[in-house]
């Protein structure tokens, strides 16, 4: 098998535990109806699973670094059927929670393992696409999963998703087994090594870009199916047309940011495709009451939400290409910290303000992560020009 399909089977269970981690943001209506919390509490579900992601994520990959990479991910794959039974089979909201916690868990591990896994796969020059392949499994959890997952709940009780998704679960593990060949696990690395990376200016600018912008994308997409329903006024049908109009354009998205990432580079692919983001948020709210236009929206935010994805992710990577492995778990966990933030933030306002203002503040929070990557982009440039510069002193010297 060559090392493409390796990397195409990683996105296949990419997929898997992607559908696991959005899902609730697709039927958070009737998680809260069945389980009876308001629809605001039922978000903090996606803000517990983040917590558990960002916090739990980097100490099991130091505690785990030393462990081969495949087995480290059947695993983790072993954990998330276990996470997927507890909300399939056990009664009550309280249960509900100790899920995402275990899923996140097993979830976090998987995806920083198999996206190092994938960049070492690829060949020389193609790092960004094949994260990108591994994007587009979490993309296409959003094209078929999310909407898969509505129309599911609206026929069957929606905790058979879950049962579902775990038994698909056991066929990730066989995949994994049979298609990926053994990797050798890294020296660990103490999480006083790994936060010491933070200090550095040039990567905690960089990891604020990620912030701002996951932020903004959770508060508005956490509650997109209450604010297509409600605001929008569509009607069952329409929003899973729309949530699937909204899956298609990020799998186009996440992989169109790694061919544009190899093709012209990080600085025009990042900024292009957060400001493109802002923009996108902004016209919703201004469009809001035409469900047509929404439509049309709805796949211009994902495209361009999801096109920063790989970009951010390969340049991370290059700016600390001794600890890839590092930058991409702390990645994952500024990203899980900023959905918990946007999720919450975005139920204060659902509870204090009203559904219809979520477009309005997440727009806000992307346009801080445009201006950031603005500043990321010029300082790495100036340290690039600095470096050469004293290179060619070095030569003169010589």
């Amino acid at each position: 098998m060559s090392n493409a399909w390796k990397i195409y089977m990683l996105a296949i269970v990419s997929f898997l535990v992607g559908t696991s981690e959005f899902i609730i943001a697709g039927i958070l209506d009737k998680v809260a109806e069945d389980t009876g919390v308001s629809v605001s509490s039922a978000g903090q579900l996606i803000t517990v699973f983040s917590l558990a992601y960002a916090f739990g994520t980097p100490f099991l990959m130091a505690v785990t670094a030393r462990m081969e990479r495949r087995k480290l991910m059947l695993y983790s794959l072993a954990v998330f059927i276990a996470g997927n039974i507890i909300a399939a089979a056990m009664p009550g909201f309280e249960f509900l929670m100790l899920s995402r916690i275990v899923l996140a868990l097993s979830t976090g591990v998987f995806v920083v393992t198999g996206l190092t896994v994938a960049s070492k796969l690829a060949p020389a020059g193609k790092q960004g696409s094949a994260i990108a392949t591994l994007v587009m499994g979490f993309s296409t959890a959003l094209i078929v999963g999310v909407p898969l997952g509505r129309v599911i709940s609206s026929v069957y009780d929606w905790r058979s998703i879950f049962g579902g998704i775990g038994l698909l679960g056991v066929a990730a593990i066989l995949i994994i087994y049979f298609s990926l060949p053994q990797t050798e696990g890294e020296e660990p690395v103490p999480l006083r090594s790994q936060l010491a990376l933070v200090k550095q200016p040039r990567i905690a600018i960089a990891l604020s870009v990620t912030f701002f912008w996951i932020s903004g994308y959770a508060i508005a997409y956490t509650y997109i199916s209450p604010f297509l329903l409600t605001v929008t006024g569509m009607n069952e049908q329409a929003v899973s047309a729309g949530l699937f109009a909204f899956g298609i354009a990020s799998l186009i998205g996440s992989k169109f940011g790694g061919y544009s990432t190899d093709r012209w580079g990080v600085p025009v692919t990042l900024v292009g495709g957060i400001a493109v983001h802002a923009a996108a948020l902004i016209l919703l709210s201004l469009a809001a009451g035409s469900p047509s236009i929404v439509f049309v929206l709805l796949m211009l935010w994902s495209f361009s939400a999801w096109s920063t994805g790989p970009t951010q992710q390969y340049n991370l990577m290059t700016l600390a290409p001794e600890a890839s492995g590092i930058m991409l778990s702390l990645n994952s966990s500024v990203l899980q910290l900023a959905m918990a933030a946007g999720a919450g933030i975005g139920g204060v306002v659902v509870e204090r303000a009203s559904l219809s203002s979520i477009s309005w503040i997440g727009a806000a929070g992307v346009a801080v992560a445009a201006a950031t990557a603005i500043a990321s982009v010029r300082q790495s440039r100036t340290r690039k020009l600095r470096c050469a510069a004293q290179q060619a002193l070095e030569k003169a010297g010589a």
